[in-house]
């Protein structure tokens, strides 16, 4: 799965009412809670991210799991913040692959520019795969 995939799974997964991310990395616990036959447990962190975020408001559910972690991050503008509030990678090697699958090539690698063009980049790409993106995060 792409960086990006992994970004829109983690929203669609959240939006579903998936409680944590410890049942984003353990799919498989996901359906022993279910019947045996309910494949829609172990779809969130597979089929959402070939699916669009079509009426998933990106704006609440990232709001919605700030205030769960404490409210301390600022994802609405940081890039950094809004992999850590996803639970993600958000180091330098993680953002440079990030950077390269939507074509970012501003600033050095690292840098403030490159970071703000990556999450203008990200926010973008979440609204052209249908999310509602609040204008605070439109930058």
């Amino acid at each position: 799965m792409s960086f990006f995939g992994s970004i829109m799974d983690k929203i669609v997964h959240f939006a579903t009412g998936a409680v944590g991310s410890a049942d984003a990395a353990t799919p498989a616990a996901a359906p022993a809670a279910g019947s045996p036959d309910a494949p829609s447990p172990s779809t969130p962190a597979a089929a959402p991210a070939g699916a669009s975020l079509q009426s998933v408001d990106v704006g609440a559910v990232l709001s919605k799991l700030a205030e769960q972690k404490g409210g301390n991050l600022n994802y609405q503008t940081s890039i950094v913040d809004l992999l850590k509030l996803l639970d993600l990678d958000s180091s330098l090697q993680a953002r440079k692959t990030l950077a390269g699958e939507l074509d970012v090539h501003a600033g050095a690698d690292g840098s403030a520019e490159e970071n703000i063009a990556l999450h203008k980049a990200v926010v973008q790409k979440l609204q052209e795969n249908g999310g509602t993106v609040p204008d605070s995060m439109k930058g």
